[in-house]
């Protein structure tokens, strides 16, 4: 029988493995952006929990869409949420698959725009926010988070810290670093779902559709938390790409996406990235989170 400490150390080197694959195969050089010389798209990933899932299920959505645009396409995962709007300059790429708050950012800093919203498995574009305890805790209001702790997913999310934010803010709570003993990043939505239940954290917040999914893979989870506030829907993952990008490849790239649920190839790679189709996306689907920000802006 193979020792346990031998089976952590191969179980690291298949994730040294795979990360390293996924550099060397989905990522490629860094210095090949778009241009008119045809190196192709470099677009960014903001991270999920499992992020050794997420790579493989990109790779196989890159050589797709490289195969039907008649481009090379690159996906490239970012280390943590946020890291996008840091890094696109100088990695530079082309476009990213970002949330809803990093994607009205981008908008402003890079000069990005909106081609098309994934459409989730519960036929869906659009998350909440939920802010929640445990059930146990007593806690169902503002005013009994006072002198508690807190965890929060990352600053650029809207379900993960904006909404939260906004919502103390309404509930007349401004300064979060008085109110609560303590506060914390998860770096993640399932992280700070878990931090609540194992007692680490007397409050958290995360998106609805992974508190939801974290639900139906374990009941126990819903028996053991209240949800005590949740926001108005917001696009969960959106296709945002440079307005220099000719109008010509964007129009083709929607085109493809838009279309993928009306092959069998399209539809396999739909279901290996968890996915039931694409739809257009537009400014307006950002309206709800430009209000958050001017709230939690106001002095």
């Amino acid at each position: 029988m193979m020792p346990e400490s031998m089976r952590v150390f191969l179980a690291a080197c298949r994730h040294i493995l795979c990360i390293l694959m996924f550099v060397l195969v989905v990522i490629g050089p860094s210095a090949s952006a778009f241009d008119n010389s045809g190196e192709g798209l470099l677009i960014g990933v903001e991270p999920e929990h499992n992020i050794f899932e997420q790579i493989e299920r990109y790779r196989i959505l890159a050589e797709y869409l490289s195969k039907e645009l008649g481009i090379n396409v690159r996906l490239t995962v970012m280390s943590r949420y946020g890291e996008l709007l840091k890094r696109f300059k100088s990695r530079r790429l082309d476009g990213a698959f970002l949330s809803s708050y990093t994607a009205a950012m981008a908008f402003k800093q890079l000069n990005l725009e909106p081609v098309a919203m994934a459409v989730n498995l519960k036929d869906n574009a659009f998350s909440q926010g939920y802010l929640f305890t445990r059930k146990d805790s007593g806690i169902t209001a503002a005013k009994e988070m006072q002198g508690k702790s807190i965890v929060f997913v990352d600053p650029a999310t809207t379900e993960g810290y904006l909404f939260p934010l906004v919502w103390l803010r309404q509930n007349g709570v401004k300064d979060k670093e008085r109110y609560f003993s303590r506060f914390s990043f998860s770096g993640s939505h399932a992280s700070a779902i878990f931090a609540v239940l194992d007692g680490k954290a007397d409050i958290g917040c995360a998106k609805s559709t992974v508190y939801n999914r974290q639900i139906t893979k374990d009941p126990t989870i819903g028996a053991e938390l209240r949800i005590i506030a949740e926001s108005a829907a917001v696009p969960e993952t959106t296709l945002c790409l440079k307005k220099d990008i000719p109008g010509e490849v964007k129009q083709k790239l929607l085109a493809i996406l838009e279309k993928m649920t009306s092959t069998e190839r399209g539809r396999s790679v739909l279901h290996n990235i968890e996915l039931l189709r694409f739809v257009k996306a537009g400014d307006s689907d950002f309206d709800g989170i430009a209000k958050m920000i001017e709230i939690v802006e106001k002095p």
